[in-house]
């Protein structure tokens, strides 16, 4: 006697099957297609590669005092700062393409069910990785500058590695990009029946700790960052959780 889901199965198409190399053919076409995009669009960005540097550096320079400014250690420096940005920036405006790339190879292989939820997921994604580098950008880089320059002492001047700067800045970019992805992790998690709501609720103030713990490593060391941090980890958390919530009473 099969059971109901047994008989769901029976019942889906089959999957197209297609050997390995036709498989790799494909990828290579979606590859390729992803590596000229992004060339390309490094190649458009890269006359503006200063102008984009002095965007990034806006904050920092917003609160040296008049007598300092940034340096370069570096013979090369002022060359490769605004060329890394500016693959970094190229990368981040491409990232919907990718992404998309990556479904499009990996969408015959889906069911309809797993089709419709995938592609919500994806732009849910790449919108909470862009809010969560605009709100480094905006919010917690000027905090944390502030507090650093605020506190050095007064026989000291800050001058602060262009270098040195673009990787703080990345760093603390791609820290809270990912952080921004907690609701999507958390439905993703309750929707593969990983955890469940109920599990999610009992081990609340475990996560809280948590979320404080890893602020504690990935932020410089600073309770300003670590607090800017773990409450939204914590904040995203508790949406992750109250959609997934929805989500289990729109199915019982």
């Amino acid at each position: 006697m099969t059971t109901a889901r047994e008989s769901t199965e029976n019942q889906l198409p089959p999957l197209e099957e297609m050997p390995i190399q036709k498989h790799l053919v494909v990828l290579r076409k979606h590859l390729l297609k992803i590596i000229i995009a992004l060339v390309g669009l490094f190649l458009c960005l890269l006359p503006f590669a200063n102008q984009t540097y002095q965007l990034l550096s806006k904050p920092l320079r917003a609160q040296l005092p008049a007598s300092s400014s940034m340096i370069a250690t570096d013979v090369a420096a002022t060359f490769l700062a605004p060329f890394k940005l500016n693959l970094f920036v190229s990368l981040m405006l491409i990232m919907p393409f990718i992404l998309y790339q990556i479904w499009t190879f990996i969408r015959p292989a889906l069911y309809d069910k797993e089709r419709n939820l995938t592609f919500p997921l994806m732009a849910g994604s790449i919108s909470l990785f862009y809010s969560g580098i605009a709100f480094a950008y905006f919010i917690v880089l000027p905090s944390i500058l502030h507090f650093f320059i605020s506190v050095a002492p007064e026989s000291v001047a800050p001058m602060t590695d262009i270098n040195s700067y673009l990787t703080f800045c990345l760093k603390l970019f791609l820290v809270f990009g990912l952080t921004f992805e907690i609701p999507i992790i958390t439905l993703l998690l309750i929707l593969a029946g990983i955890v469940t709501t109920e599990s999610l609720v009992q081990k609340r103030r475990f996560i809280i700790v948590g979320c404080f713990f890893v602020a504690m490593f990935a932020t410089p060391p600073d309770a300003i960052s670590m607090i800017m941090l773990a409450v939204p980890m914590w904040l995203l958390f508790e949406i992750g959780l109250f959609i997934g919530k929805m989500l289990e009473k729109s199915k019982s």
